[in-house]
């Protein structure tokens, strides 16, 4: 008996050595033209390139139209209206829990897995990172951020602060991880902040285009904001520049033979540029807003230079990177994705369905893509093939299949309509057993009497304007396990409103606690933005322990309410953080 477990113990030992490192990079808002491997001739982008160029280049790969339902893609293998995705913030970006991730899969299957960067999936626990099958995570859970330099970041639920321009942060901790972990296969996910706005990215990269004359134009016609693209741009040549770190890692590690790695975009470009001459931007589901540039690299299975025609979604990255990794699926998985293994190796190619057909879509705005043709949102034909800037509607050329398309269509919405609520049920979790630290961010909370949200955009905002003992900032919450919690609060306050108190109560429990000391930093972002931004601006807030609080299991209303205000106001409220005792 003892030699057959010995014997088993050696097989898994082996067939782990044997499995490839897994490694992900996803961007954010860089569209399929932002790339010179597209033939952008603005942009020098060779290190991504060349992931391509020494293995497979995607030509017709789709994601959603806006990031969080990519992501919720790409996690489950799964279309994001059956996740319950149905906003970008205010909880809507969330997976439900009984979801099954790429990463629990993985990790199931004996892999190390990581995440740097940029989550959007989901802020408190379960919900967070380390709660769908990720052991290691640095970065920040929310849809966007405020501040791209040394800005505060989280480590596995605590609060740290970031160094130096996040990108290169992000790959410095990627790097650092693969190194540690090169023993033994890992999945690494390194969800990148850029090229979204705030426009924001080093002298290095700005200065080569701030004054570039564009060549490349959108649609033949001048861009709106040249500025904004110039530092899309940059940004995406500082992205470039860290692909290439991270390669030259790999192959310093003598690693990389046996890693899998592949790079691409969460939707569509964040503004009217070059896109290869194709309708629509982010946030569309016409063409130019869902196809994403992908490409991978496999040297031990992928072919230098394939090329992979076949229509590919990112629902089918966790299919996919499961048979290439020999990771068993886990049970009751109804995946949307299929998987292009064999298409992308090249040993296999038998079982693909050719008469596949994707799904593209956001706020009851829905889009096919078959091989040959692409059904808009307003049931409108193209054939793709022939016209990828859809300029010609083809429905009366093509009855049938504009008939089977809209037929197609049909059932998708039917199942939109059955499986994604009318109204989100899902209670905000705070202070669960598994996890220490719980963040309550301004973000989450809901602003009455004078309170004031900083910017419409809720993801990086704080509260401000804070003034009469009548108003107050509620989040609405579901208390996973009773316990006593000390509470820090990040604040700034001028120093005539030092002396203000307050109290956080829930339920029949109460803490106050009293503003002691004036912080009152600047915001930041404008000296760094290189374009002006829409969203907020932010602070270098202050943190501050002001007590301890009992909360009890089950639904509640966390409260913060002034009892006391000697200045003109209590305070600039950033977040609250909640660690179980």
């Amino acid at each position: 008996m003892k030699s057959v477990f010995v014997f088993f113990l050696l097989t898994i030992i082996a067939l782990a050595a044997d499995r490839p490192n897994v490694i992900v990079i996803l961007t954010d808002d860089q569209g399929w033209g932002d790339l010179s491997l597209t033939g952008n001739k603005d942009i020098e982008t060779p290190h991504i390139d060349s992931i391509g160029k020494d293995g497979a280049v995607f030509e017709n790969f789709y994601v959603a139209p806006v990031c969080s339902p990519t992501r919720a893609e790409f996690l489950t293998g799964r279309y994001s209206f059956r996740s319950g995705i149905w906003s970008t913030s205010e909880g809507g970006e969330r997976i439900d829990l009984d979801e099954v991730t790429i990463a629990d899969t993985f990790k199931k299957a004996g892999y190390n897995t990581a995440a740097f960067g940029k989550w959007h999936s989901g802020m408190q626990y379960p919900y967070h990172p380390n709660g769908r099958g990720f052991d290691e995570y640095y970065g920040f859970c929310s849809g966007h951020w405020g501040n791209y330099f040394d800005p505060i970041l989280e480590h596995n639920g605590k609060i740290v602060k970031g160094k130096g321009f996040l990108v290169d942060d992000l790959t410095d901790r990627a790097m650092n991880y693969i190194e540690a972990n090169q023993e033994k296969p890992f999945f690494v996910y390194l969800p990148y902040n850029t090229p979204h706005s705030p426009m924001q990215v080093p002298d290095r990269w700005w200065d080569k285009f701030k004054n570039k004359e564009l060549k490349m134009k959108y649609k033949a016609s001048k861009n709106k904001g040249t500025d904004f693209v110039r530092a899309a741009l940059a940004m995406c040549e500082n992205i470039d520049w860290n692909v290439g770190r991270l390669l030259k890692k790999l192959d310093e590690l003598k690693i990389a033979d046996n890693t899998i790695i592949l790079y691409f975009s969460d939707n569509g470009p964040n503004s009217s540029r070059w896109n290869g001459g194709m309708t629509g931007t982010k946030g569309s589901t016409d063409e130019g807003g869902v196809r994403s540039p992908l490409v991978m690299k496999w040297p031990a299975k992928i072919k230098k230079g394939t090329i992979v025609r076949e229509i590919t979604s990112g629902v089918d990255l966790l299919p996919s990177l499961a048979k290439m990794s020999s990771v068993p699926l886990m049970s009751k998985l109804d995946l949307d994705g299929v998987d292009f293994s064999g298409v992308a190796t090249g040993e296999d190619k038998s079982g693909w369905p050719v008469d596949r057909v994707i799904l593209n879509g956001w706020k009851g705005r829905y889009s096919l893509r078959s091989q040959k043709f692409r059904l808009d949102y307003k049931g409108n034909l193209f054939d793709i093939e022939n016209d990828r800037g859809q300029q010609k509607v083809v429905n009366d050329k093509f009855p049938n299949e504009t008939k089977k398309m809209l037929s197609i269509l049909g059932d998708f919405k039917k199942q939109v309509s059955k499986e994604l609520p009318k109204k989100d049920l899902r209670p905000f979790v705070i202070c669960h057993p598994d996890f220490v630290n719980t963040q309550v961010p301004a973000r989450d909370g809901k602003a009455h009497g004078n309170v004031k949200r900083s910017n419409r955009w809720p993801n990086c905002s704080f509260f401000t304007n804070w003034t009469s003992l009548n108003d107050k900032i509620t989040f609405d919450a579901e208390v996973a396990e009773s316990g006593e919690f000390e509470v820090e609060i990040y604040y700034t306050c001028p120093e005539d409103s030092v002396g203000s108190t307050f109290e956080v109560s829930c339920g029949k429990n109460r803490l106050e606690a009293k503003i002691t000391e004036a912080h009152d930093p600047p915001l930041v972002g404008m000296k760094e933005d290189r374009v002006v931004r829409g969203e907020s601006y932010v602070k270098d807030f202050k943190r501050k322990v002001i007590g301890t609080i009992k909360l009890d299991k089950g639904p509640a209303t966390l409260t913060l309410k002034a009892l006391n205000i000697p200045g003109k106001q209590v305070m600039d409220f950033r977040l609250m953080m909640l660690r179980r005792l």
